[in-house]
């Protein structure tokens, strides 16, 4: 009798090459679990079919990167917002452009569609979030309240709520009907990234960079309990199709949580990294993480996870363990949402609307038509995917089958599953773009391929913070040259020399490091922040000033005013270097400075001198001069930089923004 084999929990599906640039955001359509669209710098959206190599569609029309995607309910519409401003809005039926959105003054951070009419929410980085009707092509009603960039915006399974999460640490939710905010939920210490409606009951769960993710009463308006030890910030939540528990994608492993009382049920390792979006289908999570140009989908067999009962141990970090508490059964059932009698109306409103509405006669719309278009990169996937919704089918949909596990055992099969397939960097799709902005529509019939040869790789300006191989080295250095086919092969002395070329110095390097920050240490663990700041920034050597910054931006009551007056000028040098990571701590640093200290240092400033000696005075007034000196210095530098596209781009706006009152 056959032994049978034993299949993997969570593996890796697959990694595509998305973009010809870096991908900017992402999201998977919650409907079907299969459908995948990318925002990238390079001002497109991609469609893709998770598991095929090829992209479906892209549409171009953004004129900046793309910085938020969303998709509708039913997957027949998208829309996408960039660092400008502008949002479109693509029928993805008819392959065209539905509706351009203008009146955001910054990056448009998140997107969501309503799930029964004709609406879409809209947050930016200039705290306002916009209600547009797609039909009229208007806005309907903009909301204020945040203080800082929306990060997240969800409207509540019946459409009559839409809750906000911001980097102002809150979390609002907004009654659509009154045109107004019900209720404000403080509670996190850190920026607010996620939101999520639970599918039946009044209860709203949210996902913070403090580490924490708190469930909220929707009808006390009251916390119902925090998670508390995520291994990093919260970033993508998602609740069980029926309510039974909730999944946090963390750093390299998905956790199962319950929130009354608050437990982790189950914790399973998935090598996804930091992962963007989830989507159940088929009793499997869906899981797609990006970095740079590239997108990779992981699977978890959730027949395999625990989801309810007793409460798994934390391999990741040693937590006390809980005891098991089931609910109480005399305990009162939470409110359930009550939805629409019909929803059929709903969705067909944009097929039922005439050719005239869909496309208005405007000039506006005409131009929208002529820079924005859908082209179509696939036509068999596409066919399969959109079409048929347009037709009556006289048999039943055809049910998406659960993607197969790899064996367990298996390494070799699983190592080859992991690896991009060659195929998939041959098959990108390169659009083949009308000169003259003609208003047509390409169906390739063909795989796309690309046609033309890449050009010479230059040195980057700056060097990313995740890279496939080392700064700076290159595999010829290491290995003898060939000259002649028929060249002697290289004894083995002479091969190690080549390769342990540079070893020592780079051991020299490393242990100057970390003799630097044993000195640091030393003087840190005396408690004196202001002291330990200036050891590092004499020891003249910016990795060491990092590694601090990267701890004092955890705690933002670590900083002073003192303080500022000695990182502001190192700030000034992390924002010019060549390195990624170093870029994105003085981004960081400066932003932190700016929301504790700026208002304080040109309140000082402003007010009128004081009557006698006041030494404290005196000294609190001379580091405001130095500070806001050193900020007018950064401030030129910031300018120039918020031209740039991508993350750096989108962090220097930020940061302008934040200082216009320098100017």
């Amino acid at each position: 009798m056959a032994t049978p084999v034993v299949t993997k929990t969570a593996w890796k599906l697959q990694e595509i090459v998305a973009h010809a640039s870096n991908v900017s955001s992402l999201v998977l359509g919650k409907a079907s679990g299969r459908l995948l669209a990318t925002g990238g710098d390079d001002c497109r959206v991609n469609l893709w079919s998770i598991n095929k190599p090829n992209c479906i569609m892209s549409l171009t029309g953004h004129t900046s990167p793309v910085e938020s995607v969303r998709l509708n309910t039913p997957e027949e519409l998208i829309v996408a917002g960039s660092q400008s401003g502008s949002i479109r809005v693509w029928d993805l039926e008819a392959a065209k452009i539905l509706r351009t959105l203008m009146g955001h003054k910054a990056n448009i951070c998140s997107l969501d569609f309503h799930p029964y009419g004709e609406f879409v929410a809209s947050g930016s980085q200039d705290t306002n979030i916009k209600l547009w009707d797609i039909r009229r092509k208007g806005c309907v009603f903009r909301y204020r309240g945040h203080s800082q960039a929306v990060r997240c915006l969800r409207f509540s399974p019946d459409g009559k709520w839409l809750a906000s999460a911001a980097d102002d640490h809150t979390v609002k939710l907004w009654d659509l009907t009154a045109g107004k905010m019900m209720s404000e939920f403080p509670g996190h210490t850190g920026p607010v990234n996620v939101v999520e409606f639970h599918p039946n009951e009044y209860l709203l769960a949210s996902g913070s960079s403090d580490r924490t993710i708190r469930f909220w009463d929707l009808e006390k308006f009251q916390v119902v309990s925090c998670i508390e030890g995520e291994p990093g910030p919260v970033r993508s939540i998602l609740f069980n199709p029926d309510g039974c528990c909730l999944y946090s994608g963390c750093q390299d492993s998905l956790r199962v949580y319950g929130w009354e009382p608050e437990r982790c049920f189950d914790v399973v390792l998935v090598h996804w990294g930091k992962v963007a979006d989830l989507a159940i289908c088929n009793d499997q999570l869906i899981g797609v993480a990006f970095s740079q140009s590239n997108v990779s989908s992981y699977v978890v067999d959730l027949t395999r996870v625990t989801r309810t009962g007793t409460v798994a141990q934390d391999p990741v970090q040693d937590s006390r363990p809980l005891a098991q508490q089931p609910p109480h059964p005399s305990a009162p059932l939470r409110r359930i949402y009550e939805r629409p009698s019909t929803t059929c109306s709903k969705p067909q409103r944009v097929k039922q609307n005439s050719e005239s509405e869909r496309r208005s006669p405007s000039s506006e719309d005409d131009r929208d038509e002529r820079e924005s278009r859908a082209e179509i990169q696939n036509a068999e996937d596409y066919n399969e995917i959109f079409q048929p919704k347009n037709s009556i089918s006289r048999t039943p949909p055809r049910r998406s089958e659960p993607f197969p596990a790899p064996p367990e055992d298996d390494m070799a099969t699983a190592k080859e599953a992991a690896k991009p397939s060659p195929a998939t960097d041959a098959q990108f799709p390169v659009p083949n773009i009308c000169p003259g902005g003609a208003d047509t529509l390409e169906v390739l019939s063909r795989p796309p391929v690309v046609t033309s040869t890449p050009a010479p790789k230059a040195e980057p300006a700056i060097f990313p913070a995740t890279r496939n191989e080392p700064i700076g080295l290159k595999a010829s250095d290491f290995l003898p040259a060939v000259k002649i086919p028929q060249q002697a092969e290289l004894v083995d002395e002479d091969a190690m020399s080549q390769i342990r070329k540079g070893h020592d110095t780079m051991c020299v390097v490393l242990t100057s490091r970390h003799k630097n920050l044993d000195t640091v240490r030393g003087v840190w663990t005396t408690g004196d922040i202001k002291t330990s700041v200036d050891s590092a920034v004499a020891i003249n050597d910016l990795s060491v000033v990092v590694d601090l910054l990267n701890i004092v931006n955890q705690k933002a009551s670590l900083w002073k005013l003192d303080l500022c007056t000695t990182v502001l000028p190192q700030i000034e040098k992390l924002l010019q270097s060549k390195y990624e990571s170093y870029v994105q701590t003085g981004c960081t640093s400066l932003k932190l400075i700016l929301q504790r200290f700026l208002p304080l240092i040109t309140d000082i400033l402003a007010a009128p001198p004081s009557v006698g000696v006041d030494i404290s005075r005196e000294e609190r007034l001379h580091k405001c001069r130095l500070c806001y000196k050193q900020l007018k210095s950064i401030s030129s530098l910031v300018k120039s930089k918020s031209g740039l596209s991508g993350r750096h781009g989108s962090a220097f706006r930020e940061l302008h923004l934040l200082m216009a009152s320098l100017d």
